[in-house]
């Protein structure tokens, strides 16, 4: 089925409209496609976010001035963070993935150790995709297998000729469209994806190479836009599809009334991020100006603003024209200090984010923290499960290829256990100097702190060494009971946990043995 020509680049926007509405693409691409270039940029700061030009410019400056200030105006990038943050969480733990009769497929540990022909572990390829869904709102994968003339799967193996995945963002998902079917589960039945850019050495685009999938077949086109319209398009090849169903699937971070568009995750911080930029730049240029005043002079007086300069003024200048400096008071400077600080407690609302910060945690109560924990922990939650479903669906069509069927099962952690260790230690520590008499509340404490301290595996020990130590406690014998009774009386045991421990007992006997400490 496939004309193999590898998705070379994943952030193509061509921003020629004439050139779009020649090949075609979905309304919804056109309205969203100046705002997911924001996106990426704003995730991706530098280079891409200077060029751009998401300053404010003022309303007498020059092009070159402008230039000038969006140069010199640093990004503190918040998006970047954020995204990265989520990353961090959802895959800390592997995924549980059972690939079913799949096990024993031939292809698949080569598809997992390099899954899309350029050296990404499958893992790999997965946090890529959330990433990229969580900047956009969504994304998609597409399963292809090159053509092969080989006999049988062993030769192709050897050939390196199997199935591989591919990562396209929604600036190169140029049209789909989605079929209800009768049994009311939506297909997608059509989508056109911009492949290849290429660009002359001065960057003019000269090509454009477009792939387009139906449920019968996959054509690939090349579009020059020097050419006439009539003229522009060409099918370079066209080939039947062996599936009987387009081998891509979306995946969003969270879903839109509109399918095919998914909601982003940092639209929000990417606008509070851009406002933070900008208050930056009107910073810099209060420090500019207050150092460098400007100096205010008629054209005949002979004078130059700096240290030392000496000003020579007509004789017969009107005093009211003598030379002054200009320079703005820097009081705003606080004020805009206080708005950004603002505006990034803003970012950490929307992120969720606020008690993972090592400033907010001070400024938080106990239980603002938790509450915090509590909802980061159900955003992680859902954005777990998009992928958790996304990735079944890509086994489906990974098995399609293979002549088989998925009857795996695919697992995202659903609990991420997001804690503040100091906050649970200090809370623990005022317990434990409660001095509890309850063994069994003590108890619980040791266990708390050992969570909090140890790993897994030490975990693991201690609790071992504990059960081992409840299975050893000594039974009592006629001649022991009152003696063993005196010393868990000593440390702290009740009557019913004694009894509890010594079914054998009995509550005269445990009387009896209290009173004979007593007389003692």
């Amino acid at each position: 089925m496939a004309i193999n020509v590898k998705n070379s680049t994943t952030n193509q926007d061509p921003y020629d409209y004439d050139s779009m509405a020649i090949l075609g693409v979905h309304d919804e691409y056109l309205e969203h496609s100046q705002r997911w270039k924001f996106l990426i940029n704003s995730y991706m700061g530098g280079h891409e976010y200077r060029m751009g030009k998401y300053l404010t410019q003022y309303v007498y400056e020059s092009g070159s001035e402008y230039m000038q200030r969006v140069l010199s105006t640093p990004l503190d990038n918040h998006v970047r963070s954020v995204v990265h943050t989520y990353n961090s969480f959802l895959f800390r733990q592997e995924p549980y993935r059972d690939y079913g009769n799949l096990r024993t497929n031939q292809e698949l540990p080569s598809f997992l150790k390099d899954c899309d022909l350029e050296g990404r572990t499958w893992q790999s390829f997965m946090r890529d995709v959330n990433v990229m869904s969580t900047v956009y709102g969504h994304c998609l994968v597409l399963l292809d297998r090159p053509q092969s003339q080989a006999g049988t799967r062993a030769e192709e193996l050897a050939q390196g000729i199997r199935t591989y995945a591919n990562l396209f963002t929604p600036q190169n998902i140029l049209d789909w469209k989605f079929t209800r079917l009768p049994s009311g589960h939506y297909e997608l039945t059509y989508l056109k994806l911009l492949e290849i850019e290429d660009k002359s050495s001065y960057g003019n685009v000269q090509e454009y190479y477009v792939r387009i999938f139906t449920q019968d077949k996959v054509v690939l086109q090349k579009y020059n836009p020097r050419k006439d319209s009539k003229d522009a398009v060409q099918i370079v090849d066209e080939q039947p599809n062996e599936l009987g169903k387009i081998p891509a699937v979306f995946v969003y971070a969270n879903r839109s009334p509109e399918r095919g568009i998914g909601v982003s995750d940092i639209g929000d911080i990417a606008d509070t991020q851009n406002l933070i930029t900008n208050q930056t730049s009107e910073i810099e240029q209060i420090i500019r100006l207050s150092n460098a005043p400007s100096l205010v002079k008629t054209q005949d007086t002979d004078a130059a603003a700096g240290a030392g300069a000496i000003i020579t003024i007509p004789n017969e200048l009107d005093p009211g024209l003598k030379p002054f400096l200009l320079q703005p008071s820097s009081q705003s400077i606080d004020g805009i200090l206080r708005s950004i600080e603002k505006s990034i407690q803003s970012i950490d609302r929307m992120a969720h984010m606020g008690a993972i910060r090592a400033i907010e945690t001070r400024q938080m109560s106990g239980v603002a923290m938790q509450s915090e924990f509590l909802l980061l922990d159900a955003k992680l939650c859902e954005k777990g499960k998009n992928l958790q479903l996304a990735e079944e669906q890509i086994w489906r069509i990974w098995a399609l290829w293979q002549g088989e069927s998925f009857d795996g099962d695919i697992m995202y952690p659903m609990a991420f256990h997001i804690r503040d260790k100091n906050l649970d230690m200090d809370l623990l520590k005022k317990a434990s100097d409660s001095k509890p008499t309850n063994p069994k509340v003590k108890a619980l404490i040791d266990k708390k702190i050992a969570e909090l301290l140890a790993t897994e595996e030490e975990l693991e020990e201690i609790f071992a060494e504990a059960s081992q130590e409840e299975m050893e406690h000594p039974t009592t014998s006629v001649d022991t009971q009152d003696q063993h009774i005196q010393e868990m009386v000593m440390e702290g045991y009740t009557d019913e946990q004694m009894l509890e421990l010594h079914p054998e007992l009995t509550q005269a006997d445990i009387q009896t043995a209290k009173q004979k400490l007593i007389d003692q």
